[in-house]
């Protein structure tokens, strides 16, 4: 007997909820991570809220099917899943929740979809931060792309750079020490891989800001919390406020 497709809407507990109800959840999962946006999302336009919230928790639900769990075959199914699932909106299906805010939108879901096998490739430890952040290009560049298309922006020279540190940043503040590539874990040692690894994000972070506000807002907090000490840890409301005023006028 074959194994059953993975299903994210289903597995989640969505199946039967209405569809308003799933799409409010996932974004709360993100929501959830990220309490600085209450702050942040401000400086978005009124009318590409929405659009940012869903873009950005879609965003969450790749990564952590990517990286997330001790075994890599449920994130292999996920992503399998949502590979399916994308090239539906590219061709007018949906069944995610999030595609009720996403699907109609006119962005490249389907080039999004095939960079999903290479973000999964990324699941082993890098060696180094060149080594991270080069196997993440592929899929980087895809999130860029999207982020043109939704937010009417050109693409930028910086915006895949700036798409790849944040997703690094993601993983290290939702995974801890085993996102750390080898060579940081070798010289720091494990008690301090994690400290080692996020001050290497930080002094290393892009100076070319996004194209997108949506993006440069995200890219902020991250680097945020990076100076803050702590990857994982919110932003007080005020460094929150600080970090995405910077970010919205493209700096650092």
């Amino acid at each position: 007997m074959s194994e059953p497709k993975a299903d994210p809407a289903r597995d989640a507990g969505h199946g039967a909820a209405a569809p308003e109800d799933a799409l409010a959840s996932f974004i709360g999962k993100w929501r959830a991570r990220w309490p600085e946006w209450a702050l942040a999302e401000t400086f978005v336009p009124a009318a590409q809220r929405e659009t940012a919230l869903a873009w950005a928790a879609l965003q969450q639900e790749l990564a952590d099917a990517a990286w997330g769990g001790r075994d890599a075959r449920p994130g292999e199914l996920k992503l399998g899943w949502w590979l399916e699932e994308l090239q539906g909106w590219s061709q007018g299906r949906r069944r995610h929740p999030l595609g009720q805010a996403l699907q109609r939108l006119p962005a490249p879901w389907a080039a999004l979809a095939a960079a999903l096998p290479s973000l999964l490739e990324t699941r082993e430890r890098p060696l180094d931060r060149a080594d991270a952040t080069t196997q993440l290009n592929t899929y980087a560049a895809a999130l860029a792309a999207v982020d043109a298309a939704l937010f009417g922006a050109a693409v930028a020279t910086g915006d895949a750079a700036v798409a790849s540190a944040g997703l690094l940043h993601a993983r290290l503040a939702h995974e801890g020490e085993s996102a750390v590539p080898l060579g940081v874990l070798a010289r720091a040692g494990e008690a301090a891989a994690v400290e080692a690894w996020a001050e290497e994000l930080r002094r290393h972070w892009p100076t070319e800001p996004a194209a997108t506000r949506p993006r440069r807002l995200w890219a902020a907090l991250a680097l945020g919390r990076l100076r803050a000490g702590d990857a994982a840890r919110p932003l007080s409301p005020w460094r929150a406020l600080l970090s995405a005023w910077r970010g919205a006028r493209g700096g650092r």
